[in-house]
């Protein structure tokens, strides 16, 4: 599971020259017991000291840079020394070293003292000034702070005592003759205090921070902080629930191995380190006292978080050692915390994402090794996950193996662990396109997918969350990352691990001292972080779930029916700004390295989901992270959506290129194969992974998706899906159709099938690209109606004015007679509204005797 790779071999990178140089003084035989090869510490930027005897009785001290590839000697004691703790200034001008002083028997009269700690010049060595001669072991460390302007001509030394206190030196440095660097009276030599009555403490190189436990009422986690500008800062406090006397004797951690005293210190009491990222994470992992041999139980603090999970194991009996203790082996990958217990099991526990244990990677039995690292051996933590084997002095670099993860997906029976393996992939390794890409494979094999969860939902959000969460670890609080949460009830294989019991509880919330100073970095993101999570706890669902736009959507999709509404619609412009936004991003992405052509037709539902999904994003956000600020949000935002997007059109061109299809399946007369009916069935399971989870498609999908399945599926499945609305008719789809198929009986009958499930404008569209009689004589019908509706509106109101508003009748041609009729009459002079005195009954009498002439009955 843990692929360790060789960084550091002493016999490789440093003994092999020293053998062939102490070759030529002694005997191959005297030689090779003389070098006694020690690796005494690891610095800041990786320098490696060591020590060795040499070839006259002398004990050397060297450094191995992993930059160069060189060795270079440093100082030699001109008698046999024990080395237990050494440090190199960063300007490689100073060493200090701390000697376990041992009495010989004729020497037992005289009083010597068990540690005898020095500081050398080595650059010229002119001048080896006693800092301690105590009964206590000592250890020494540099500060390796960034460099200033008085960086060179001055240097920090830690000094950590066995007896609970730690003092910071300050040596100040002159030049001499151009070159040699001397210290500036070496016998006053000004020192602070930093720390005292402790009884574990623990170095932290890359940030240059010093934790260290203090029991006096209760066990007080500190931490202090050293800067190049100034001395240092006590910056962080932390209650711990640790058992009474939890360690035998001092504990110093990551503070190199002492060969003379650490192998003769039993492994007793607990196991206990602190971890920080400089996302603003920080993690305790600590063991507890052994109870029995039935099972074994640590603890992870995530302090960010607010919470710790106690864990208990069931162990294998029968490979529990019968005599040494258990003691666990704890180390960082950044993204994951890892419990090794030799023999037993291999826990990589995710540090961001504790919600379910299904994000974490348990292994017992044969794939719960450390590869070359044997039950048998001493492993020390160092820095950047690289483990230090002590008996052998090589140094590995730690991390998760692909290979491993991808047979997790395709051997594991079971989900959580498949799951796991899944979000290790797609965010731990997520930047590797060939893991990506194996993603994929898997994706396209099993299609149908888990019950437990969906992987292409899994796919898609864990990818997301792996773009954005290192912006801000509050991200994780508020992005989802996971689509098991939106299910109702969530299934017990995902929240259960076999002979595991997890036991969450609620920690007390951390002290910061520099409230009056300001805190800055990773002390500011760490404590805004804390105070989020208090915030977060409060408020009901502060995480993203992307059905929260299914209602809003309900509303969109009315306005978009309605060509009167998305015109008046402000909302319907807000949402096509942000739509157009985040396409125009895409459109700078990999444009010439496309192979599917999507996002080159208008798609007004896609085109609405893209802008409603940025706006309610955006609104989530500015709503539980006010601090990050609007813009940044705004680009967040839209970078997300985009990379939605893309990540779609990635997944969905791999699969083209997986199964070697081209444009072809895009032409109705091409015959169809395995491979289109193998990409029909990924881009349908896409298609429902988004729907389920109300996620935008690139415009252009649907148009693909239905000329795939009017090619795969019988004619008569093929309606039903459309019916179903499983498949959508777009313009472009059955624009294709009409045009592509001839007008045999069978493809008369489909697009016939097809025209009538069409709304009538797109209806009316598509008959002008058909040459058929029929769209022949729909459009003539269509012509000839538009003629007759366009004069009935015309003279609608005129019935309106002669009170006949209900009279409407459904016979154009009738109506259109009829406001002709009253157009005529409105044109004919009416002789009562100019005349006066008018007789009426000589009008009447007039009028009758004309009827009866015009009639017959009457001669004129």
């Amino acid at each position: 599971m843990i692929q360790l790779s060789l960084t550091f071999d002493p016999r490789r990178d440093v003994f092999s020259g020293i053998l062939e140089k102490e070759g030529h003084a002694r005997t191959p035989e005297e030689t090779a017991g003389a070098v006694d090869p020690r690796i005494l510490n690891v610095e800041r930027d990786g320098r490696v000291l060591y020590s060795w005897r040499g070839a006259t009785g002398t004990t050397r001290v060297g450094k191995y840079d992993p930059q160069s590839k060189q060795n270079k000697l440093l100082y030699t004691f001109d008698k046999q020394v024990s080395v237990s703790s050494c440090s190199l200034n960063k300007e490689e001008t100073l060493l200090a070293i701390s000697l376990a002083q041992h009495t010989s028997c004729e020497e037992r009269l005289k009083p010597v003292s068990k540690c005898l700690t020095l500081l050398i010049e080595i650059h010229p060595i002119n001048n080896t000034k006693v800092l301690k001669a105590v009964d206590c072991r000592v250890k020494v460390q540099f500060l390796h702070c960034e460099p200033t302007q008085n960086s060179v001509l001055e240097s920090h030394l830690l000094l950590i005592a066995e007896d609970g206190y730690v003092d910071l030196y300050h040596v100040m440095l002159a030049r001499q003759e151009g070159y040699k660097m001397v210290m500036v009276n070496p016998d006053r030599l000004a020192k602070d205090r930093v720390a005292e009555d402790f009884f574990w403490v623990q170095w932290d190189s890359q940030t240059q921070r010093l934790f260290y436990l203090t029991c006096k009422e209760k066990c007080m986690l500190k931490c202090v902080q050293f800067y190049p500008d100034r001395n240092c800062d006590t910056l962080f406090e932390f209650p711990l629930e640790l058992p009474a006397n939890p360690f035998t004797s001092m504990r110093f951690v990551n503070l190199g191995f002492d060969h003379y005293l650490d192998l003769g210190i039993k492994d007793e009491g607990i196991c206990l380190m602190v971890f920080t990222d400089e996302a603003g994470s920080l993690c305790i992992c600590y063991s507890h006292p052994a109870s029995g041999k039935n099972h074994f139980t640590y603890t992870t603090a995530f302090v960010h978080r607010g919470c710790s999970k106690t864990f208990t194991v069931a162990l294998d009996q029968e490979a529990v050692p019968s005599t040494p203790q258990l003691q666990p082996l704890f180390f960082s990958l950044g993204y994951y915390l890892v419990v090794y217990l030799s023999g037993q099991f291999l826990h990589l526990i995710n540090t961001r994402q504790q919600d379910l244990l299904c994000y974490s990677l348990f292994l017992s039995g044969p794939d719960a090794q450390l590869g070359p690292l044997g039950s048998g051996s001493a492993v020390l933590t160092l820095s950047d996950s690289t483990l230090l084997d002590v008996s052998t002095g090589r140094m590995y670099a730690a991390d998760i193996s692909p290979s491993f993860l991808v047979g997790c997906l395709h051997n594991s029976t079971a989900e959580a662990q498949r799951l796991a393996a899944l979000h290790c992939m797609l965010v731990y390794k997520g930047s590797d396109p060939d893991m990506e890409m194996k993603v994929i494979d898997w994706i396209c094999e099993n299609a149908m997918g888990p019950d437990a969860f969906d992987q292409i939902q899994e796919f898609i959000l864990a990818s997301l969350y792996r773009i954005t969460y290192h912006q801000s670890l509050s991200l994780d609080k508020v992005l989802p990352y996971s689509s098991v949460f939106e299910k109702k009830e969530l299934p017990d294989a995902l929240t259960m691990i076999p002979g595991v019991k997890c036991t969450p509880e609620l920690l007390p919330q951390p002290v910061f001292k520099g409230k009056a100073r300001n805190l800055q970095g990773y002390w500011e993101e760490l404590q805004w972080i804390t105070e989020r999570t208090r915030y977060f706890e409060a408020v009901p669902n502060p995480r993203y779930r992307t059905s929260q736009i299914q209602q809003e959507w309900t509303k969109i999709l009315e306005g978009l029916q309605s060509t009167e509404k998305r015109k008046s619609s402000n909302n319907l412009r807000h949402i096509e700004d942000n739509t157009k936004k985040v396409l125009s991003m895409v459109d700078n992405w990999c444009l010439d390295k496309r192979v599917v052509p999507l996002f080159q037709e208008e798609d007004h539902q896609q085109r609405a989901l893209i802008g409603l999904t940025a706006d309610k994003l955006r609104e989530h956000l500015n709503r539980h992270l006010p601090r990050l600020g609007k813009k940044k949000v705004d680009v967040l935002v839209l970078n997300y959506v985009a990379k939605l997007l893309e990540l779609i059109r990635h997944m969905l061109e791999s699969v083209w290129l997986k199964y070697k299809v081209d444009l072809k399946v895009l032409c109705f007369n091409h015959p169809t194969g395995a491979e289109e009916w193998a990409v029909f069935h990924v881009m349908f399971r896409i298609l429902e992974a988004t729907q389920g989870l109300w996620l935008p498609l690139p415009p252009g999908y649907h148009t693909l998706l239905t000329v795939l399945g009017v090619r795969c599926l019988s004619r008569h499945t093929f309606l039903q899906y459309v019916d179903h609305r499983l498949l959508q008719l777009t313009e472009p789809f059955v624009s294709r159709l009409v045009m592509d198929l001839d007008n045999s009986d069978s493809n008369e009958e489909l697009k016939f099938s097809i025209l009538k499930r069409l709304p009538e404008p797109m209806k009316q569209r598509i008959y002008h690209l058909w040459d058929h009689p029929v769209s022949s004589a729909c459009i003539s019908r269509n012509y000839v109606k538009g003629l007759l509706d366009k004069g009935t509106k015309q003279k609608e109101f005129r019935l309106e004015d002669k009170e006949q508003t209900s009279f409407r009748p459904e016979f154009l041609p009738l109506t259109y007679l009829t406001n002709i009729l009253l157009d005529l009459e409105d044109q004919v002079l009416n002789p009562f509204e100019e005349q006066e005195n008018v007789d009426a009954r000589f009008v009447e009498e007039t009028a009758l005797k004309q009827t009866l002439i015009q009639l017959g009955f009457e001669k004129k």
